[in-house]
Parts: C-alpha cells; sequence; structure tokens
C-alpha cells in the first residue's frame, strides 16, 4: 500500500501551524488559554514594575544592608506572602471595594505608615550598633518574616496596583477571568521573589563593603530613613 505523499512546501506549512499553536498557549485549561505573548508582555511589565523604587524593594534592601541577605531573603518572602493576599483581594473585588471606600482606604493606608514610622524610630535607636551581618537566628528571621508581612499588607496601594495592572493583561475572549488573572498574580509573584533575591545578594555585599566605613557605623540611621520614607509615602498615597 502507497503512503500519500505532501509536497515538501505544504508539509512545513502544516508542521509551522502546529508549532506556533503549540507555542501560543502557555497556560490552558477549562475555558480558560492564555498566550505566551500576553504571558511575556506581562513577565516585561511585571520585572520593570519589581525593580522601580518602591516600598517593597527599599524594604529588602534596607534589611539586607544592615543584617545581610538572609534577613533580606526572610523579608523578601514575607512581602511574597502578603501579595498572595493583595493579589487575591483585587480578582475576589475586595480591592474595588476599599477603592470605593475612602474611610477603609484611609484606615489601611495610616496603619501602614505608623507601622512604617515606628520601625523608623526603633532603627534610630540602634544607630550606634553599626552593621550586623552575623548570621541571623530563627527568632530574629521569624520577625522579619512577619515585620515583611505587616508591612505589605497596611499599604492598600498595592491592592490597587493589582487591580489596575491584572485586568490589563486578561484576554476575556477567552474565558474564566479570575483564573487568568490568579495566573498573571502567580507569575508576578514568582519573578517577584526572584528580584529580591538577587537585589538581597547584591545589598549584601555592599554592606560588606560599607562595614568599616563612616556610612557603615551609620546605616542603621540609613535604615530608619528608608522606613520613615516609605512611612510618608504611603501616608500621603491616595486611592487613585
Amino acid at each position: 500500500m502507497r503512503r500519500a505523499k505532501f509536497p515538501s512546501s505544504r508539509k512545513s506549512a502544516a508542521l509551522s501551524r502546529i508549532h506556533w499553536k503549540t507555542a501560543t498557549v502557555i497556560f490552558s485549561g477549562k475555558g480558560t488559554a492564555m498566550e505566551i505573548t500576553q504571558i511575556l508582555s506581562f513577565l516585561g511589565a511585571a520585572i520593570l514594575l519589581t525593580l522601580a523604587p518602591g516600598p517593597d524593594i527599599l524594604f529588602v534592601i534596607a534589611q539586607s544592608l544592615s543584617r545581610g541577605k538572609a534577613a533580606g531573603i526572610v523579608t523578601a518572602a514575607g512581602l511574597c506572602t502578603g501579595l498572595v493576599v493583595h493579589i487575591s483581594a483585587a480578582v475576589l473585588g475586595i480591592s474595588a471595594a476599599i477603592y470605593r471606600s475612602a474611610l477603609l482606604f484611609s484606615a489601611v493606608k495610616y496603619m501602614g505608615a505608623a507601622y512604617l514610622l515606628y520601625l523608623a524610630w526603633r532603627s534610630f535607636k540602634e544607630k550606634g550598633e553599626g552593621l550586623i551581618l552575623q548570621r541571623s537566628e530563627y527568632k530574629a528571621l521569624k520577625s522579619l518574616y512577619k515585620k515583611g508581612i505587616f508591612m505589605n499588607l497596611l499599604n492598600p496601594k498595592v491592592s490597587l496596583f493589582f487591580l489596575a495592572l491584572l485586568p490589563q493583561f486578561v484576554n476575556a475572549s477567552a474565558g474564566n477571568v479570575p483564573l487568568q488573572m490568579f495566573l498573571l498574580g502567580a507569575v508576578f509573584l514568582v519573578q517577584a521573589l526572584a528580584i529580591f533575591v538577587l537585589v538581597s545578594i547584591f545589598a549584601e555585599k555592599i554592606g560588606r563593603l560599607l562595614q568599616h566605613s563612616p556610612i557603615g557605623k551609620r546605616m542603621n540611621i540609613l535604615k530608619g530613613a528608608i522606613f520613615a520614607l516609605i512611612g510618608v509615602q504611603i501616608a500621603f498615597s491616595k486611592n487613585h
């Protein structure tokens, strides 16, 4: 029995269509299909937004400079735990409720600002200790993890950020919009944690270089100033 033969050009075109179809869908499920271009566009935007000077990355830098990469990484883990809550709030519509309520938004942001200013005050009190680069103890790391969670949760702008960002990259025609938003949130979470880990490693190296310098001896003043700056930034943030 003879096999049917196809022109090489038609065969190549068919294979190209198959490969393109395979490449265009990165996540698929019942009622959901997300294209690779959609994911890559979101990933590029997420990386740029994560690297931009903001409360989270400044918080990681401050902890890594003064206490080493372990402290920075644990702080980053706490921040990313907070991101899970914010992403869920954006998908479930809770962020929209915060956006509509000026009272609720103000209550959360002022609690966040007060918490950061408290951390700044604590840092200023420790100004004579210089850099603390020894291995952090379990209790200290646990405390930093909690600080990361609280700092992130008490910044209402994070929920509004996801409320504004995620829908821009959702393919409404693919259906199951909440699942798409959760998947995009997971992509943001993974890249943010990876960047924070790299920043922690880099910041520790800078901290070691500064350890015996006049700046190093006043590192806790710098850390306190960063906390105060973040607190003021949150206090003056608006829900739009």
